[in-house]
Order: C-alpha cells, then sequence, then structure tokens
C-alpha cells in the first residue's frame, strides 16, 4: 500500500505542476475551446490539459517500475498504445477529427492490445453464484477467436465513455480518480502491483489535475485527457479485475465504472426514443440533466457521489468471493 500511495503523490504532484505550463503551450498554439449552445463554460478555455495528466502519470510509473522491477506487457501496451491515443487526442482537440477516425483508432488499439497478450479470454457467467474463494469451470465462458473483437470493443467503449462524461468542470477527472483508486485497492489485495503503481498513479494525475479543471475550469483535458484515462482504465481493468475468477467477474468492471456506463445508456436511450444519430453531440447526457436541476458544482458531486457509491458495491463483491 505505502508503494501504491507513494505512486499516488508522485502523480499528483507532478500533474499539479505541470498543468499551468501545458495551459500555456495550448494558448500558444490556439488549442482553446470556445463557447456554444452544447457546452455550459461561458468563456474560452484552453485544452490539451490531458498532457500534463499524461506526463504526470508516466513521471510516477516509469520510475516506480523500474525501482521495483514492475514492468509488465500491461505498462508496454499503455506506454506505446496509450501515446498513440493521447497524440491522436491532441489533433481532435486542434482539428475535430471526423467520429470514424477516432472509432477506427480506439479499436485499432484494442485490436493492438491483444498483441501485447492483454485480451478478455473469458467471462464468468453473471447468474452464478457467489463462489468465495473457488473456481468453477461450468460458470466460466471461454470466448476463443471472439476474445480479439470482444477487447476491442471494451476498449472502444470505456474509452469513449469517459470522453463523454467529460462533459463538466472537474467530472471526468474525479469520476476516474474513483474509478483507478478502485482498482488500486483491488490490485493492493491481489498483490498484483504491476497493476497498483499504473492504476494510483492515474488516480494521483487526476486528482492533480483537478486543482485547474474545478468550476470554474482554467483548462479541459480536452479528448487527449479524456481518452488516454479511458485507454487506461480499459487496459487495467482487462489485466485486473477480469483474471479474477470469481463469480462476480463480469459485473466488478461494470460497476467500477458505473458513471460512465449509466451516462451512456441514458445518452444512448435518449437519442433512441428521439430518433437521432448515435454518434451526434448534444446536451442530452445525464450531468447536463443534473445541471439544470442542480447547478453546476452540485451536479459534479452528486455524480461523483454515485460513482463512490458504484465503486464501493464493486469492492464489496469483489471481497465477498475472495
Amino acid at each position: 500500500m505505502r508503494v501504491a500511495f507513494f505512486t499516488f503523490l508522485i502523480a499528483m504532484l507532478a500533474t499539479t505542476l505541470l498543468t499551468p505550463a501545458v495551459r500555456r503551450f495550448a494558448t500558444r498554439m490556439g488549442v482553446i475551446d470556445q463557447p456554444d449552445a452544447r457546452r455550459v463554460h461561458r468563456k474560452p478555455t484552453p485544452r490539451w490539459g490531458g498532457i500534463a495528466i499524461y506526463l504526470g502519470f508516466w513521471a510516477a510509473v516509469v520510475p516506480m517500475a523500474l525501482w521495483l522491477d514492475l514492468w509488465s506487457d500491461a505498462l508496454a501496451a499503455i506506454l506505446v498504445l496509450g501515446t498513440v491515443i493521447a497524440l491522436f487526442g491532441m489533433y481532435d482537440d486542434k482539428k475535430q477529427a471526423p467520429p470514424l477516425w477516432q472509432m477506427a483508432v480506439l479499436l485499432g488499439a484494442g485490436i493492438a492490445l491483444t498483441w501485447f497478450g492483454i485480451r478478455i479470454l473469458g467471462v464468468t457467467h453473471p447468474l452464478a453464484p457467489l463462489m468465495p474463494g473457488q473456481y468453477r469451470p461450468e460458470y466460466w465462458v471461454p470466448l476463443g477467436l471472439w476474445s480479439v473483437p470482444v477487447t476491442a470493443l471494451w476498449v472502444f467503449v470505456v474509452t469513449k465513455t469517459v470522453d463523454a462524461i467529460d462533459g463538466l468542470d472537474g467530472l471526468a477527472a474525479g469520476v476516474a480518480a474513483i474509478s483507478a483508486s478502485t482498482l488500486t485497492l483491488m490490485a493492493v489485495a491481489e498483490e498484483q502491483m504491476t497493476i497498483a503503481v499504473p492504476a494510483a498513479a492515474l488516480a494521483g494525475a487526476c486528482i492533480g489535475f483537478l486543482r485547474h479543471n474545478m468550476n470554474p475550469a482554467s483548462i479541459f483535458m480536452g479528448t487527449v485527457g479524456a481518452q488516454f484515462i479511458g485507454f487506461v482504465l480499459a487496459t487495467l481493468s482487462v489485466v485486473g479485475t477480469f483474471k479474477v475468477a470469481a463469480a462476480i467477474s463480469v459485473l466488478v468492471p461494470l460497476l467500477v465504472l458505473g458513471v460512465p456506463f449509466l451516462d451512456a445508456f441514458f445518452v444512448v436511450s435518449r437519442r433512441i426514443v428521439a430518433r437521432q444519430p448515435l454518434h451526434k453531440a448534444d446536451m442530452r447526457h445525464f450531468h447536463h440533466w443534473l445541471v439544470g436541476r442542480l447547478g453546476h458544482r452540485r451536479a459534479v458531486i452528486v455524480i461523483w457521489g454515485i460513482g463512490l457509491m458504484f465503486s464501493v458495491a464493486a469492492f464489496t463483491l469483489y471481497r465477498m468471493t475472495r
């Protein structure tokens, strides 16, 4: 736990200190989010804050991985593929890439993740009884060749749902910090330090970024930050929680990432009812609905609370099977 906490602190401090420099860089490069009818902010605000999250994450992970000899396929995948996603995110924040390009990059990253040996090999039947400390093959559903497209789809869905909730100041960073902290606790309990270190670094980087991203935000994380965070969460959840041979192995990662999935369900349902394209951006997100009723800050706090409840439920179910 001390290693994870130390990693958290390094990432938090590094991101906090780097963000002002990133803000100046984004402003100089003209990467500015202008107010419009679909956005809740009222003044031009720099994007690219995710660069600070990316750098803060690696500022903590690399020295800890080298010091403790924790280098793994998961870290190699996050380094290589996460960098590709971050670079594409920078381009998207600057030029607004077409949705199909984003889909291609994210699905491609998911497929490439399997080349590193990281894939969802199978799932435990969600209706199986709780089996503390036991593995029952009759409840295990192997995916075979389907593991590749299922893994790619998982990466795409998680990454896009995290990206989708980045609509209020501090919302995505706070929810991601809660999810990453939950993955850290599970990994520490399993003594999986190769997962605990990057998960703790992600949580720390998100908390450090919140210093500059709380309402009124002085910088936004942008696509570069939201999709890098989503990719890291998707990867760590595959390596971590999906490896737990327990009856609720399918439910734990879904609960850890409960808020993004809740928001995705909310948006898709309303767009289907309204007969609108699923990829079209609008103000139908759960957080937009809450802002209209509670105001900006209260809406963010409420959603953080929902995320915390989901994560507590996930950790409780996880502990019940140990």
